[in-house]
């Protein structure tokens, strides 16, 4: 069944992708290559850092325990992410700062609180995917908590289909994964054979699980990388529905440690080449007129928006209001039924940029800046 199906599917060559510059990374999308379901010899096994910790704890990529409970100063750059070693996260983390130390969290808000608590020094979250939009809804974690937006990421996101070393696809008889990449690799696992599928919290969790029990008649959905850090088969590639599916992640700093555009200039310091301002605008009532004047205030200015979502809740519809920390004075959660989320291109110290958020400041209820940095159009593959 493996074999017919191996001949159905097609996958896009990602050979094409460029591996540095600043300009766009373009994908080939061609399917002139070979079926998608393409055979590979056993990866090479890459043993995972272990070293021992002064209480005999070992050290996962550099820090022992989950949470990022580390011991003595820290000397590099640490990203909290969600997941196990070999996640998605962890992967943007190390290209958006290659060599940082990244912390393994349970959770995305335990990724929030090691920054806070100082057992880390960045956060970096998914917040939006070209197959799900913003349905990740970390951008809530964002406004409920004191983190500027550092930087930003766009990765492909590439699933495998990997099982234990010497197992054969035929022998399977369920699969593991995220909910998310068991959704987007929903045909494909149809076409295989493989209807029992079980969520578990990330990808790289599963093929942890995967190991540590041995199972050899269950396959887990990850990342080619994932494959070579814990020594896994790969019987499959390019398993994902559709060819194209890029995240973005944003990495979060400490508002003290996030220089601003302000201090920037002050300290003669060059702004990032494209500077990029993420800024969330709250509202009572009035949704499409507010928003109306929001485009106004741009446009008339020549400012490009890169990213725009209207968000309402009501009591009626039964939605739950955007909960929005106010970091002026009290630093207290504030609740609103309408909230928009707007990028655009420049800087908070731009002149034009400072009148638009001035302008919009006069007829919303509420204006908070999220970040100011530098854009990234690449996108970056694992392979």
């Amino acid at each position: 069944m493996a074999s017919a199906a191996a001949a159905a599917l097609k996958l896009p060559n990602l050979s094409s992708l460029s591996s540095g510059g600043s300009e766009r990374r373009d994908l080939d999308l061609t399917t002139s290559v070979s079926p998608s379901w393409r055979r590979r010899p056993p990866p090479t096994t890459v043993a995972m850092s272990a070293v021992p910790t002064s209480d005999g704890a070992p050290r996962i990529n550099g820090h022992p325990h989950v949470n990022g409970h580390a011991h003595g100063p820290a000397l590099i750059t640490r990203v909290a992410f969600q997941g196990a070693p070999g996640a998605y996260s962890e992967f943007a983390a190390k290209t958006a700062i290659p060599g940082c130390a990244t912390v393994p969290c349970r959770t995305f808000s335990d990724a929030i609180s090691a920054v806070q608590a100082g057992r880390a020094d960045r956060a970096i979250l998914p917040v939006e995917s070209t197959m799900e939009g913003t349905a990740l809804r970390n951008y809530d974690l964002l406004l409920r908590h004191d983190l500027l937006i550092s930087q930003e990421v766009n990765l492909f996101v590439h699933y495998c289909l990997l099982a234990m070393p010497g197992v054969r696809p035929a022998e399977l008889r369920r699969v593991i994964s995220h909910p998310m990449a068991l959704a987007h690799c929903g045909r494909a696992l149809g076409q295989l054979g493989i209807h029992r599928r079980e969520p578990v919290e990330d990808t790289a969790g599963a093929v942890e699980m995967l190991r540590s029990h041995r199972l050899l008649d269950t396959a887990a959905i990850a990342s080619p990388r994932a494959a070579l850090l814990y020594g896994l088969d790969v019987l499959a590639d390019g398993l994902q529905d559709e060819s194209w599916n890029v995240t973005r992640f944003l990495l979060l700093s400490p508002r003290s440690s996030a220089p601003t555009s302000a201090f920037l200039a002050m300290a003669a310091v060059p702004q990032p080449t494209n500077p990029k301002t993420s800024m969330v605008i709250a509202h009572r009532g009035g949704s499409m007129v507010v928003l109306l004047k929001v485009l106004s205030a741009f446009s008339r200015r020549n400012i490009n928006l890169t990213k725009l979502e209207v968000i309402n809740s009501s009591a009626a519809e039964n939605k739950t209001p955007v909960m929005i920390l106010d970091v002026r004075g009290k630093s207290s959660l504030r609740a609103f039924p309408h909230v928009l989320y707007v990028d655009f291109e420049g800087s908070t110290n731009d002149p034009r940029a400072k009148e638009a958020i001035e302008e919009i400041s006069q007829f919303s209820v509420f204006v908070r800046i999220l970040g100011c940095y530098a854009a990234d159009p690449n996108i970056y593959d694992l392979h």
